[in-house]
């Protein structure tokens, strides 16, 4: 499956740890929302995903990546050292340009 360059980005980010990385794929003023928590700010979004990163360990792997017109809907199963893994996710994307203004994360 060919993805966009940014998501593949994103993916490649999280499997290799790098927080910083992985925000500088947002807008400036980005959000996400993941379990009941809302983050905004590419440094919000750092430090969210530096700390789920090393709570779960987590890694994605794409399964499927559907688009239309700014707004993207990305399948992965993402393993970690969390109950229930692995575990099929939806990351639901609003794009702005090459960058991502908002994702929601649901199972």
């Amino acid at each position: 499956m060919k993805l966009p360059n940014n998501i593949e980005g994103l993916i490649q980010a999280q499997n290799n740890q790098d927080s910083t990385t992985f925000a500088e794929y947002f807008t400036a003023d980005a959000t996400v929302a993941d379990e009941g928590s809302s983050y905004s700010g590419r440094d919000e979004i750092k430090v969210w995903n530096r700390q789920t990163t090393k709570k779960y360990q987590m890694h994605l792997k794409p399964i499927d990546f559907n688009q239309t017109g700014s707004k993207g809907e990305l399948t992965v199963e993402v393993t970690g050292t969390f109950p229930g893994s692995p575990a099929v996710m939806q990351y639901h994307l609003e794009l702005d340009g090459t960058l991502i203004s908002s994702l929601k994360i649901t199972a």
